[in-house]
């Protein structure tokens, strides 16, 4: 008896049910009805001859089968879609503006870049590391085609792909927050910086005393700064050195707000490259980021 072709989209849209938390939202994500994704699974399950879901409570997860299938499912798209991308890359060319702040500079996005990279080889981009001020202001004097920013969402240009919470930082393996003479040491950003704003600001409402004790302009230095114990420091947790930690209400601190994450690009027809560059980040970020409703 011959083998089974599996149905791609069927293998998408198991991928997305698992990576966006259910089958409502991974529906409304690939643009088809939850019965249709249901009909794609039960497809699935006829085709495996295994029961790929099972209940758990009231939470419906996979079966160990259903967990197998989901491991190649992902590989099988990858290569379909690298497939994909390097027939239709290789006509694609032209050069792309990129800005992005330190915070994602070190992991995930320049990963994704390199893979960028190799599906449209004739596409050449070239990546600016900036505050995420000076990112916006070169974008509006027509330096930068693209720019990843936050706490910008107020900007007619911004397309939010996530929200992250602010959080408390200090050095690993730390327990009590030390306060030399009853004010608690802060490493911060020099201003204007809205990390700065917000942890200063939640500290004079939970009336806690504070002061700058180091002062940087620079990530490297800020985190450098913070695991040598010379102060704690408000920022994202994303892409978090292991030297670092975070710290929240357990240790005395104040809760933070939330930020965005902005995608801006620049006025003007866009090209096949910005086009492409540009969904490659949103979906990079959406995958590891999570998206926030």
């Amino acid at each position: 008896m011959p083998l089974p072709n599996l149905d791609m989209d069927a293998l998408r849209s198991l991928v997305a049910i698992l990576h966006l938390g259910g089958l409502a939202r991974a529906a409304e994500r690939i643009g088809r009805s939850p019965s249709a994704i249901s009909q794609q699974m039960r497809k699935l399950e006829l085709q495996l001859g295994q029961p790929l879901f099972r209940k758990q409570g009231r939470r419906v997860v996979l079966t160990e089968a259903g967990d197998r299938v989901h491991a190649y499912a992902r590989r099988i798209l990858e290569l379909n879609d690298e497939v994909v991308h390097a027939v239709r890359g290789a006509a694609i060319d032209g050069v792309v503006r990129f800005g992005l702040p330190g915070d994602f500079a070190e992991s995930w996005l320049p990963a994704a870049l390199g893979q960028f990279r190799k599906a449209y080889p004739a596409v050449r981009v070239d990546v600016l590391v900036e505050p995420n001020r000076l990112l916006l202001e070169r974008l509006d004097r027509g330096e930068l085609d693209l720019v990843l920013a936050m706490n910008q969402g107020a900007r007619a240009d911004a397309e939010r792909l996530a929200t992250l919470p602010m959080t408390w930082i200090g050095p690993a393996g730390m327990g009590e927050v030390g306060r030399s003479d009853g004010v608690l040491d802060l490493a911060l950003y020099q201003p204007p910086c809205f990390f700065r704003q917000a942890g200063t600001a939640a500290l004079d409402r939970a009336g806690i005393a504070w002061r700058p004790a180091f002062v940087t302009a620079s990530l490297h230095s800020l985190w450098a700064g913070v695991a040598a114990g010379l102060g704690i420091t408000v920022r994202t947790a994303a892409d978090l050195p292991p030297s670092l930690m975070r710290l929240d209400e357990r240790h005395g601190l104040p809760a933070l707000p939330g930020v965005d994450l902005c995608l801006h690009t620049a006025p003007g027809p866009r090209s096949a490259a910005l086009t492409h560059l540009r969904q490659a980040v949103m979906e990079q970020a959406q995958t590891h980021l999570g998206q926030t409703d």
